[in-house]
């Protein structure tokens, strides 16, 4: 997407995606170093058009860098790398995540109202593709999540039956026996479970 906005944008010289998730922002994709040093240079100091296009959804266009104040110093990290103008477009994706596509250019006012259209078009493109990819990051994460706390129940309760066994005691008077065991040697439960069964299986 990054790289058919910059293809497709007239004046478009580099194209960053901006994603904040848990207060953390970071570029998703790029087409080359001029928009990672800027976009790095908003992500040092938490201010700049892409982190205020990102929590406001909304489109900001810079058509003058060098005149540029709203921003203390950006202009000066747009300049150094040649940059004369900049469009950064809010992406609504989901509510714990926000974005912004953002577009630079060498020429100062590089950006007609047709531009400002178009970008806003691959704008949309793009939150509904990166809401998707944020879909499936989270549901193969809880999957993740759900399948280590499944094996750890697994774990532990095999080593509770071990012990009731050996011991003559109730499930809860197990447990105990973990978790003191746990405090003990400054492991987690799973961990000593673990080891339980293990030497139980070894013989």
């Amino acid at each position: 997407m990054a790289g058919l906005a910059r293809r497709t944008v007239p004046g478009a010289c580099e194209v960053s995606v901006t994603l904040i998730h848990e207060h953390r922002a970071r570029t998703a994709a790029s087409t080359g170093a001029a928009a990672d040093h800027i976009d790095e240079w908003q992500y040092e100091r938490d201010s700049g058009p892409c982190l205020e296009a990102c929590r406001r959804r909304t489109t900001l266009l810079v058509d003058d860098v060098g005149a540029e104040r709203r921003w203390p110093g950006w202009e000066t990290a747009a300049g150094a790398v040649g940059v004369g103008s900049a469009l950064s477009g809010g992406l609504p994706i989901r509510d714990s995540v926000d974005g912004a596509l953002n577009i630079y250019a060498t020429s100062i006012h590089n950006f007609d109202d047709d531009a400002v259209r178009l970008a806003e078009t691959f704008a949309g493109y793009a939150a509904v593709a990166l809401a998707n990819a944020h879909l499936y990051d989270t549901t193969v994460a809880l999957a993740d999540h759900m399948e280590t706390t499944m094996a750890s129940r697994a774990v532990i309760e095999q080593a509770k039956g071990i012990i009731m066994g050996q011991r003559h005691c109730s499930a809860d008077e197990a447990f105990t026996i973990l978790s003191r065991a746990s405090q003990e040697s400054n492991r987690r439960v799973r961990d000593v479970a673990a080891d339980l069964v293990d030497r139980t299986l070894r013989g």
